[in-house]
């Protein structure tokens, strides 16, 4: 489990404070203390070290001079530190309350009940009228899994369409009062089936491979400046991902079943590892290394422009070809290391034999089959809902998808020309130096222009 300096000084500062089990309901009082010296100078803005439980940290971020805008507080989270994520010195720089937090680790469950620690911290908090999640890439995972129960309870998360039961003290999440995902990837478990290395003969070795599914290979096509694949080769390497990624999900179903029935090594879980599966950025596969996958929206949607403008089209991508390396010899980068529970919850869902992408559009995938599945999740979401892809990145047309499931009366989509996933400038997808902006300004005055519409929040 990693850690941080900020984490590592939290944790001393509140060596002699009482903690509460994540299985509670809340934290009647948490840990407040000062920051540490590696946090951020943010002019205008109070910075203080929140202790929610064991192993949580959050720092709360805070206008100086409170304003109507502070009646808002924002809760950014993700599945690993976002402490110090852009989106806490540049919401809370433009007069909002901002919680960012350090999820405790991988599991979804016990993630979505930390979440409502902070949740609960928030609507506690002095001069705080409405709390908004905010998660990027995987956090979108997050608050839509629990804006999704919190307003339907766990009978949303436990029924017989979902590959895994989500447990009962996942009932009384506290709702929020809406959601922004920028640049959110398709979904945790999407992103498992996304990169799962179908050419790999054993699930239990990183080297062993099947030429004729290998990408890497350049009689398949690859090219690390114009990939060249064919549709023929296309079609092959998903029909046999995502044949793969269904045996692997039957094989943890499986391993659980006997666990419960107590014939199983545990009697509560098992470790699951599966070599060429992580979902780390640089193992997601074929989409990330040719640009002509999943490259432009269906559909005309707002696109921000560098002059601060925006005209509203069909959005393509301005991605170069990235992940051009093979990364399945490495276990600590490539290979799945959890349990059978944690890869249930937050990496598993059901894909049709079926399953395929191509420019614009995913085909086969039971969005609704696993509760880790942004574009299912907002299906009972009512809240407002802000959708944002950035076109530097292969992620940003999961916007589109999660804004169609969308069942809010008021959502609303845009995309970032030119930015990267981490909402900076895509430098190598630029023509001449400079054609994209400031987009990290660009994103957020956008954000603060959607919070702030009055009637919205406030």
């Amino acid at each position: 489990m990693k850690r941080t300096s900020v984490r590592t000084l939290l944790a001393v500062a509140a060596a002699a404070a009482s903690f509460v089990a994540i299985a509670a309901p809340a934290l009647a009082q948490p840990t407040m203390s000062r920051p540490s010296p590696d946090t951020p100078n943010v002019p205008g803005v109070k910075l203080t070290f929140v202790h929610l439980a064991q192993e949580v940290p959050a720092v709360l971020y805070e206008p100086t001079a409170p304003g109507a805008k502070s009646q808002i507080a924002l809760l950014v989270t993700h599945g690993g530190d976002y402490l110090t994520f852009s989106a806490c010195t540049q919401l809370s720089e433009r007069g909002y309350r901002v919680l960012c937090m350090d999820p405790s680790g991988e599991n979804l469950d016990r993630t979505l009940l930390e979440t409502k620690l902070g949740v609960d911290f928030l609507r506690r908090y002095p001069g705080v009228r409405k709390v908004v999640l905010f998660g990027h890439s995987g956090g979108a995972t997050i608050v839509s899994a629990y804006q999704d129960i919190a307003e339907n309870g766990v009978k949303v998360c436990q029924d017989a369409q979902k590959v895994h039961k989500c447990p009962d003290n996942l009932a009384g999440l506290t709702p929020a009062d809406g959601i922004v995902m920028p640049d959110a990837n398709y979904g945790n478990a999407e992103m498992m089936l996304f990169s799962v290395d179908p050419a790999l003969t054993d699930d239990h070795n990183g080297k062993t491979l099947d030429p004729a599914l290998d990408l890497y290979n350049p009689a398949n096509g690859f090219n690390p400046v114009a990939p060249n694949y064919s549709p023929a080769f296309i079609r092959t390497f998903q029909t046999a991902q995502a044949r793969r990624y269904a045996r692997l999900v039957d094989s943890a179903q499986q391993q659980m079943a006997a666990i419960e029935a107590g014939a199983g090594p545990y009697d509560d879980d098992a470790p699951f590892a599966i070599a060429g599966a992580s979902s780390l950025g640089p193992n997601n596969k074929l989409f990330s290394q040719d640009p002509a996958l999943l490259s432009h929206t269906k559909r005309a949607w707002p696109l921000l422009k560098a002059d601060g403008t925006s005209v509203v089209q069909i959005v393509h991508t301005v991605r170069r070809p990235e992940s051009l390396k093979r990364t399945d010899p490495s276990f600590g980068l490539a290979s799945y290391k959890g349990t059978l529970s944690e890869f249930l919850a937050g990496s598993a869902l059901r894909v049709d034999p079926d399953f395929s992408y191509d420019a614009d559009d995913i085909h086969g995938v039971e969005w609704t089959s696993s509760y880790a599945s942004p574009p299912g999740n907002v299906e009972g979401v009512g809240v407002p809902l802000l959708a944002m892809g950035m076109t530097g990145h292969w992620e940003f047309l999961a916007a589109e998808f999660i804004y169609d499931h969308a069942k809010s009366p008021d959502k609303s989509i845009a995309f970032v020309e030119g930015a990267s996933h981490m909402y900076a400038p895509c430098k190598e997808c630029e023509k001449t130096p400079g054609e994209f902006g400031d987009t990290m300004k660009t994103l957020y005055d956008y954000i603060d222009a959607w919070l702030a519409k009055p009637g919205r929040f406030i």
